[in-house]
């Protein structure tokens, strides 16, 4: 079967220079000409809401697997489950009246090997996860509801995400909605060609991320609604010496179309797990609110890797703090096994462009640091960023720009309004068009 992004990693690479081509539509369908269908209620699901169906699921997920592949049909009820594994070509469809809630023991999530928080680690399998199982997906209306928060909250092994598909690719992921808390929702690992679209998700308290985008080449996320109780969509790659050498970056990405929200830290982080690299990514066309950034750049020393080519096109950013916040040298965990190095154990930032960018509510512009993090020790003047445009910025801030040790920086058309003190507070950055901004009102 052909991949559902054949073209995306081609296409992004090739547009470095001037990026107007988006991606085409991928298609309709992962299982295209497949016959099998598979009804969960044949298999003995009961959907009450009461019985527990994870066996009747599975004999169904299984006995299409096993045919080659088909549909799973998840008619209208409540189902309640513990975890549940997808096989190669399989569609679990939901009815818009279905809705499938995690099993409150854990004991219904079996422990497996996963990356949590940038590491391999044991971990409780998702609710609903697939390996190296290519042209998965999960569609249609219906709803996904997570476990109880005492199971969300497992640490040592970690919790149950919802949707974890490791070494998948072209799956697909449309239509549904999930409702979690205190960890992550979706989390694709190590996976290639991925479409995410139509999702709404609503997680709350921290560790409550919405998509966790961790080591995948080649993902569309678009026309997603989601409110997080981390950052709403975080782009990753693994951290320390391990993930560097593994060398599996998150790149060629594009996030388009989509509401992002976050009541806790940032509607799109980058990193802090971030050693593999991340490259290639374009945000476009997107509402962001964070309780903390609309964007957020984060790192610390011993990360290395690298965060380049990052684009975001025509947003509006509303009731955040911060458009963009930089943090380089003080976020996340620190390794096991720490990048070494003087100037190699920080992250190299490159290839930094926004335009068209619409502010309301923002109390800062952008900046680096905060609290008792200054913007020269948030950007380490060993490794400046390389490169920042910024241009036709228009709206309503409290402050303006804070940002030091950025080399090639290039600003125009920032004409936001309403801030107190001076536009841009500038320390080592270097560029075009700085005299122009700073005399702007």
């Amino acid at each position: 079967m052909k991949t559902l992004l054949p073209a995306l990693g081609l296409l992004l690479a090739a547009g470095l220079g001037a990026r107007a081509a988006v991606p085409p539509a991928p298609a309709p369908s992962a299982v295209s000409g497949i016959k099998n269908v598979f009804n969960v209620r044949d298999s003995g699901a009961k959907g009450d809401g009461t019985t527990k169906d994870t066996a009747a699921l599975q004999k169904a997920l299984d006995a299409c697997a096993a045919a080659g592949g088909g549909v799973v049909l998840v008619p209208a009820g409540h189902y309640l489950t513990g975890s549940l594994v997808l096989g190669v070509n399989t569609t679990l469809q939901l009815d818009p009246a279905a809705t499938i809630t995690g099993s409150p023991d854990a004991a219904d999530y079996p422990i497996e090997p996963g990356r949590f928080e940038g590491e391999f680690t044991p971990v409780h399998r998702a609710l609903i996860s697939a390996h190296k199982a290519d042209h998965v997906a999960i569609t249609g209306a219906g709803t996904l509801v997570g476990p109880p928060v005492a199971v969300a909250s497992l640490r040592k092994p970690r919790g149950p995400v919802m949707i974890e598909l490791t070494e998948c690719n072209g799956a697909r992921l449309e239509d549904f909605t999930v409702r979690y808390q205190r960890l992550w929702s979706v989390h694709p690992l190590l996976c290639k060609d991925v479409v995410i679209r139509h999702l709404t998700i609503r997680s709350s308290l921290t560790n409550g991320d919405g998509i966790d985008v961790d080591s995948c080449s080649g993902v569309l996320i678009e026309q997603c609604d989601i409110e997080g109780g981390d950052d709403a969509i975080s782009l990753k790659s693994g951290r320390g010496l391990a993930a560097m050498k593994m060398d599996r970056p998150t790149e060629n990405v594009v996030i388009r179309d989509c509401q992002l929200a976050s009541s806790n830290f940032a509607a799109i982080g980058f990193g802090t797990e971030m050693s593999g690299g991340i490259r290639h990514v374009q945000v476009l066309n997107c509402t962001l609110s964070g309780k903390q950034n609309g964007i957020y750049i984060k790192s610390r020393d011993g990360r290395g890797g690298y965060m380049e080519d990052i684009t975001g096109d025509n947003l509006t950013v509303t009731n955040a703090p911060t458009f963009i916040g930089f943090d380089l040298a003080t976020k996340g965990i620190q390794a096991v096994d720490p990048v070494p190095g003087d100037v190699e154990k920080w992250a190299h930032v490159a290839g930094l462009k926004f335009t068209n960018i619409k502010v309301s509510n923002v109390t800062d512009l952008i900046v680096a640091g905060g609290g008792r993090v200054t913007p020269a020790m948030a950007i380490p003047p060993v490794r400046p960023i390389e490169g920042l445009v910024l241009a036709n910025i228009t709206g309503t801030c409290r402050r303006g720009i804070t940002l030091a040790n950025v080399v090639h920086a290039d600003f125009s058309g920032i004409r936001v309004t309403g801030f107190t003190g001076a536009l841009l507070n500038l320390t080592n950055v270097t560029g075009t068009g700085l005299d122009a901004a700073a005399a702007a009102r």
